[in-house]
């Protein structure tokens, strides 16, 4: 009782900090192919040198190369990192510094998706301050005096977007995931190249759709005062996948399709960095972090379950959200209108497979996982604070499917 009287005593305090965090405010490219102005935008900026940095998948399949064709065109000096894996640790990263000073990098171009592009973040801040050790930046705020270097970020999947997000995660020494907020981080650009999606897996292309989906749904019902550009913004984030993840379902290629998702990841990163996350995050990352099950899809299982237990509470912006993606109209009341919400959010989820029921999720973990929620969902700013008796129900419920 006594953490669920802290946990709503503290409810909007997250909202409180992230009003106060300076934010990076990148200019957007966005098209078919578009990685190739890179070099044309480090020219312009006067960048001298830049680390190029990716994984080794994107290396091995080339995808880099526009980029590095368009830094030699222009006669601007680089490397390339390509040592990122999923879960990139600090030595990876101390590794990618040593490159950055080894090549002079005035600038950092990361190519590829979160993983990639939050270990671009800490080697701009690490190159920045170079007589730092890297698991300075792995506190929970990390200040960069003077900002990072400059980056130009590139996502390689429409999901995480953390192109534009402030924060990183990086596995410490001993193997345990540092999660840090980078005050200072400088995200000159962003570009969003639908080129580098058109092969993704059905899978991938599914599952960080909706992840990128409950970032801008869950930023609209966080209770941190959102401003009329981030409403717009997330309200465009759910209804660009609610259009365009069907049509990628049936038809990979469709570049449009593919475009539209990117730029709603990335309003859904605006959302992470304005209006934070709430309990679907909660949920999804403790049952995901337990049974090892990828984070677009534990979303997928919280969502409805969580969603609905809060609805009454943000009737008026989920019928606000139905109303501008074309579900419900001025006519409809609020319930009304939320409760087509919801229905087509599990249409959705229908659409893209999802098994009724997350079958991993077992009765004897509730105790645990109830703690796990509760721990991580100080993070964020929930229309309310859930009792563990209702986190317990909500469990049941995704147990059990929607």
């Amino acid at each position: 009782m006594a953490f669920y009287l802290g946990r709503k005593a503290i409810r909007k305090v997250p909202g409180t900090v992230i009003k106060a965090a300076p934010l990076p405010k990148p200019e957007l490219i966005c098209g078919f192919g578009t990685r190739d102005r890179v070099g044309g935008i480090c020219a312009d900026a006067g960048f001298r040198s830049v680390l190029l940095v990716t994984d080794e998948t994107l290396y091995r399949l080339g995808l880099h190369e526009k980029i590095s064709a368009s830094l030699e065109e222009q006669g601007v000096k680089y490397a390339v990192f390509h040592a990122i894996d999923s879960e990139p640790t600090v030595s990876i990263v101390d590794a990618g510094r040593t490159a950055a000073a080894d090549c002079g990098a005035d600038c950092i171009v990361a190519l590829g998706g979160g993983s990639v592009l939050d270990s671009g973040k800490i080697i701009a801040a690490g190159a920045r301050h170079p007589h730092l050790p890297i698991s300075h930046y792995l506190h929970k705020f990390a200040l960069v005096e003077g900002g990072t270097l400059p980056m130009i970020n590139i996502p390689s999947t429409a999901g995480t977007g953390a192109e534009c997000t402030v924060g990183a995660v990086v596995k410490n020494r001993s193997g345990a995931k540092n999660s840090t907020v980078i005050i200072g981080l400088d995200v000159a650009y962003v570009i969003l190249d639908s080129e580098l999606l058109v092969g993704a897996p059905r899978s991938v292309t599914t599952w960080c759709a909706i992840d990128a989906l409950s970032h801008g749904l869950e930023g609209l019902l966080a209770d941190v005062g959102s401003t009329e550009d981030d409403l717009f913004k997330s309200r465009e984030c759910v209804r660009l996948i609610l259009e365009n993840l069907p049509l990628l379902l049936t038809d990979p290629k469709n570049v449009d399709a593919r475009q539209a998702t990117l730029l709603a990841a990335h309003y859904g990163g605006n959302a992470i960095n304005t209006q934070l996350a709430g309990y679907v995050h909660a949920f999804a990352h403790s049952i995901g972090a337990l049974y090892h099950i990828p984070h677009g899809k534990a979303i997928a299982w919280c969502l409805i379950p969580v969603l609905t237990s809060q609805e009454y509470m943000r009737y008026d912006e989920m019928a606000a959200l139905a109303r501008h993606c074309g579900l419900a109209s001025e006519e409809d009341g609020a319930e009304r209108a939320a409760d087509s919400l919801i229905g087509a959010l599990k249409a959705l989820l229908d659409l893209c497979g999802l098994e009724k029921g997350c079958a991993p999720l077992r009765e004897k973990d509730y105790g645990r996982l109830t703690r796990m929620i509760d721990a991580d969902s100080i993070n964020y700013s929930p229309a309310r604070t859930l009792s563990d008796s209702e986190i317990r129900m909500i469990l049941d419920q995704i147990r059990r499917g929607y």
